[in-house]
């Protein structure tokens, strides 16, 4: 990796972090730089306004959450293995100081139409399709039914996810990823394909 792209990598890193606390509104050249020690005039060569600066930490940690989560799933077995560890490293994610960036702007940006409304909606909407591909794979491993609808069940694991979400982080609840875990549990015993 080149420097100049090294250096690119490392603003965004601390990009995401920052914005996991204040949000993206929050985000901007000037806040960036005093959180780098960089000159807002270096920071301005590699992002040209607030906006692009927004998108491309969106961007990047998009592609921290497939790095992190959806690359470790993928190297698990097909099936309920794979599942059970994107679950896993889909809780680690919302462990992050300061939260998930995904949830917190989803919430920040729903109402107002634009370039991050819209990257937003292609970033969800891309992880709940690779959601459902994981589950398809229990569908072809036979760990559920063959007649399970798995668009049903991708928004079933990802309400299981959010609520522990809301629970452990907002709530503050000790049990809230015992009760994920059971309520995944509960889920896949529904679907098994029955033993007669």
């Amino acid at each position: 990796m080149r420097k100049g792209e090294a250096t690119r990598q490392a603003i965004l890193d601390e990009a995401v972090h920052a914005a996991r606390h204040t949000g993206l509104s929050g985000l901007t050249i000037g806040t960036l730089a005093e959180r780098t020690g960089l000159s807002k005039s270096g920071l301005y060569a590699h992002f040209r306004s607030k906006e692009a600066l927004q998108l491309d930490t969106m961007r990047h940690n998009r592609e921290q959450f497939i790095g992190e989560v959806l690359r470790s799933a993928l190297a698990s077995p097909r099936g309920e293995a794979r599942l059970r560890t994107l679950v896993a490293r889909w809780i680690r994610w919302y462990h992050h100081p300061g939260g998930c960036l995904f949830l917190a702007s989803a919430t920040e940006f729903d109402d107002f139409p634009g370039p991050l409304h819209d990257q937003m909606v292609s970033d969800v909407s891309d992880l709940q399709d690779s959601l459902t591909q994981i589950i398809d794979t229990l569908v072809s491993t036979g760990d559920v039914r063959a007649d399970t609808d798995t668009d049903q069940v991708a928004q079933e694991v990802l309400g299981i996810l959010l609520a522990f979400n809301w629970a452990w982080r907002f709530l503050k609840h000790d049990e809230a990823e015992r009760r994920a875990w059971t309520a995944l549990d509960r889920l896949l015993t529904s679907l098994r394909p029955d033993e007669s």
